[in-house]
């Protein structure tokens, strides 16, 4: 392969990812999604959202039937709001800030800003998307004779779904506007150990020991974002972010960095489901302990 090619492939790759800070300022590289990965999840989620709807209108006219009351049709229209409405937001606001088509594609939500993706963030890029498609397919379909509304208001409908869905061909993160709004982008998701592998390589790391007080210094958002580290494996993230979890306890450099945060991780993460169990959740290293 020729060097015209190799800088080629290297300012495409540049341009498909995007600095996300941790809380200890260390900069992962994330990929941005690409329009057919968000797509193909959307066109999953929406199919698993009518296949639901589908047996849920089957369980709702066998209820109408039988009782002989139009109650059936009220929470029909009930359950068809709620399951549209919090499908997106409901298993974005998960651990995985992912519905099961993006999972499914491989891809997620992440803060812009390198924080904690709040529910405020998924709520706005959700509600969003009832401009974008929800609210001009139920105009496409509305009523019918004297009630039908106008082919002008229909073309109008239309016309403003697309500007907002084509949004995300149009800028280079690949944003719809709700992500613009939110503050969020939709990256690839990293495919590697699932977390008990993870424990269990931690496990075998040593028997490297850390008090409570060194232990006390972090909460689940940072034991998240060590998760993420871990996955990665990237050696420089990991040289930087075991530099700074010592300088922050006062341990000097004894071993070697995936030996020290494995180690690290697997006693976190054990002190915080103690915690759990008593009802204490600390959020983050600015909460009370």
């Amino acid at each position: 392969m020729s060097a015209a090619t190799n800088a080629r492939d290297r300012l495409a790759r540049k341009g498909k990812t995007r600095q996300f800070i941790t809380p200890e300022g260390v900069d992962l590289e994330l990929k941005i999604a690409s329009s057919g990965l968000r797509f193909g999840a959307l066109i999953v989620d929406i199919g698993l959202i009518i296949l639901i709807l589908f047996l849920f209108s089957l369980l709702m006219l066998w209820v109408g039937v039988s009782s002989e009351s139009s109650v059936a049709i009220t929470i029909w229209m009930l359950g068809f709001f709620v399951l549209r409405t919090f499908w997106f937001i409901g298993f974005e606001l998960g651990q995985r800030a992912a519905t099961p088509g993006k999972r499914l594609m491989g891809i997620r939500v992440v803060a812009r800003d390198g924080g904690r993706l709040t529910a405020d963030a998924v709520v706005a890029r959700n509600l969003i998307r009832e401009l974008e498609i929800f609210l001009p397919l139920m105009m496409l379909g509305f009523g019918s004779g004297e009630d039908r509304v106008s082919g002008w208001t229909v073309l109008a409908g239309v016309v403003w779904s697309l500007t907002l869905s084509l949004f995300l061909l149009f800028n280079k993160d690949r944003m719809r506007m709700g992500d613009l709004i939110a503050g969020t982008w939709v990256v690839m998701a990293q495919r590697s150990k699932l977390d008990h592998d993870i424990a269990a390589e931690a496990e075998a790391a040593g028997p490297m020991q850390f008090s409570e007080a060194e232990l006390s210094v972090y909460g689940i958002f940072e034991l998240q974002e060590l998760e993420r580290v871990l996955r990665i494996r990237e050696p420089r993230a990991m040289r930087e972010v075991a530099d700074t979890i010592r300088a922050k306890i006062g341990r000097p450099v004894a071993e070697e960095d995936d030996v020290f945060l494995l180690s690290y991780y697997r006693q976190l993460k054990a002190r915080l489901e103690r915690k759990l169990l008593f009802g204490k959740r600390r959020e983050d290293k600015y909460a009370s302990d």
